[in-house]
């Protein structure tokens, strides 16, 4: 065990959050991490529905949260009703990223449930913390999935000094590139009082990942990825511009990032193609969401497993020092 701000508010045994990953965070892999003495989310995404309330029944009786991406709950189909919800089945947390969460916060707290707040840089953190998030979660854009530019060795120490200078009870959490124990131990040196982990649970045996992206995952590196806009594109996923998704490269990359008119252009036939292949798992077209951690993992593992030996490696490395 590592005690820290983080397992003493949540009462939790290990300072370590699964990231709520669009459609691989269900709530197999949510209820898996927290009886494995974390917290586990259900990747909430994009607000479907029907697919969070069956989430929400494979954790069963197990305490999960459950995240949301805040822009996406103000388009103009009007997704409140899905946020709604999710309070309704009273989280132990609701994360939020990508946006503003100021007008969902107050809903969260009248109903007794804490807020996390995914930030990218400083702009958002102070606003986050001035929103009233319990918990503020600094993510790098070593991080899979979406993100922006910033790193998180100095992301996160200086979320940290404003944290204790503006509302030294915020938790702080690092996220972007922790993968083992090392990592999780290097999150807490920064200031951080836990980690975010999101590519190393996507890598587990209750990740909802196709098995062809996980091949491909785990024969690459660090280098084999990209901060990219072409899924989006292809998807037909209105992500606001500052916005970029780390995925490995492949030939659909190589065609279009540097073309994204040309993609525009085409989108009707690529956004056919491009879902085709998620479907199928063709990882030649269809991009694999992984983040610069795909190096360190070598295996697919139970997610329990993952937990236990991240923790136990951080312990080493923390009683070193």
């Amino acid at each position: 065990m590592i005690s820290t701000r983080l397992t003493d508010f949540f009462k939790i045994d290990h300072p370590v959050i699964s990231a709520p990953m669009a459609f691989a965070a269900g709530g197999r892999l949510a209820a898996a991490v927290t009886k494995a003495g974390g917290l586990g989310l259900i990747g909430g995404s994009y607000g479907d529905a029907d697919w969070i309330e069956q989430q929400f029944r494979e954790a069963g009786n197990t305490r999960v949260g459950c995240g949301l991406i805040t822009w996406a709950l103000s388009r103009p189909d009007d997704k409140r009703h899905v946020f709604e919800k999710v309070v309704a089945h009273k989280p132990q947390a609701v994360f939020l990223s990508f946006g503003d969460p100021a007008p969902y916060i107050p809903h969260c707290m009248d109903a007794g449930i804490p807020v996390i707040c995914q930030v990218q840089n400083m702009e958002h953190a102070a606003h986050a913390i001035d929103s009233g998030a319990s918990v503020i979660v600094a993510q790098g854009a070593e991080a899979g999935g979406h993100g922006e530019s910033r790193a998180t060795l100095t992301l996160v120490p200086e979320v940290a000094n404003l944290i204790a200078r503006k509302a030294p009870d915020t938790i702080l959490c690092a996220a972007g590139g922790v993968g083992d124990g090392r990592g999780l131990a290097a999150a807490l040196m920064l200031g951080a009082d836990g980690a975010l982990v999101g590519s190393r649970f996507w890598a587990s045996n209750e990740a909802l990942v196709h098995p062809k992206m996980l091949e491909a995952a785990l024969s690459s590196n660090g280098d084999g990825t990209i901060q990219s806009s072409v899924m989006d594109i292809a998807r037909r996923l209105q992500w606001p511009e500052r916005y970029g998704a780390r995925v490995l490269k492949n030939e659909f990359t190589e065609r279009w990032h540097n073309d994204l008119p040309g993609l525009l252009a085409d989108q009707d036939d690529q956004a056919d193609q491009w879902r085709a292949a998620w479907a199928e798992g063709n990882t030649t077209i269809a991009n694999t969401f992984v983040g610069e951690v795909a190096g360190l993992i070598d295996s697919v593992r139970p997610a329990a497993d993952i937990l236990t030996d991240m923790v136990n490696e951080a312990r080493v490395c923390l009683d070193r020092y």
